[in-house]
């Protein structure tokens, strides 16, 4: 049946920023397609309520406290995650921060702390996760990354990061034809303008009314909007797909 290479049973995927918006709701996906999840956050106390959540929908969860920018953090986190439920098969690479700042004016400690949080926590975590998943010969990285690796946002001054998710792109590719051979795919999601926590304060609500002006369909993506995209990606659905970056953004930029 086609829907069963969908299905995420007998994986176990490692997520990072896995505490909240995004990567808590695409870790509660994958263990709704039948992965048990490795939740990886700066905030310990945040990965252990994703992974509360998991264990409620009958799936092994873990938890770990930890920075993207610290490789050895994140070889541990795998190596656990992969001595407790099993090899780690499947990832989310989703830690990530945003920050406006004029390229005029920007302070070079902001410049390099986007870059090395966005573009070099996702290098690192997938440099840990491949380490499991190589010897294998299996497995499916899923690297979030942005529309705004392909424009530049209407009066957003983020030059740092549109170059860092750009740089997701370009790393997704390089590292999916390295390995396109032993196995193990990797492809990037690459959401619009998403309703989160963040976006959902009454101080951005101005911003909203633009963003869902400027998109085609006329509204921003829920999270759940992008769980499906994720799980193909993570999923045998999506066997032949690598090197992908998929666009999740209601049509906006085709304008």
């Amino acid at each position: 049946m086609i829907l069963d290479s969908f299905s995420l049973a007998g994986e176990v995927a490692f997520v990072t920023g896995a505490g909240r918006g995004i990567g808590q709701r695409i870790a509660m996906a994958f263990a709704e397609a039948g992965a048990d999840v490795a939740c990886f956050d700066l905030d310990v106390d945040a990965a252990k309520e994703t992974a509360a959540g998991i264990e409620r929908l009958g799936r092994g969860a873990m938890a770990f406290g930890g920075d993207v920018t610290d490789a050895a953090a994140l070889r541990d986190a795998v190596s656990q995650a992969s001595r407790q439920l099993g090899p780690v098969s499947v990832a989310l690479n989703n830690a990530g921060i945003a920050h406006l700042a004029p390229a005029e004016e920007m302070d070079p400690a902001d410049w390099r702390r986007m870059i090395d949080v966005n573009l070099t926590g996702v290098f690192l975590s997938a440099q840990a996760e491949a380490a499991v998943m190589l010897p294998a010969g299996r497995g499916a990285i899923v690297n979030l990354a942005s529309m705004s690796a392909q424009i530049v946002n209407r009066d957003l001054t983020q030059s740092h990061y549109n170059a860092a998710k750009a740089g997701v792109v370009h790393l997704t590719k390089s590292l999916a034809v390295e390995w396109a051979t032993r196995g193990v795919r990797v492809n990037a999601l690459s959401p619009g303008y998403t309703l989160t926590q963040m976006t959902a304060r009454d101080a951005v609500a101005h911003w909203r009314a633009e963003w869902e002006r400027h998109t085609p369909m006329q509204r921003m993506a829920s999270m759940d909007d992008l769980t499906g995209p994720a799980v193909f990606l993570a999923s045998d659905a999506a066997s032949f797909c690598t090197g992908v970056d998929l666009v999740v953004d209601g049509g906006y930029v085709c304008w």
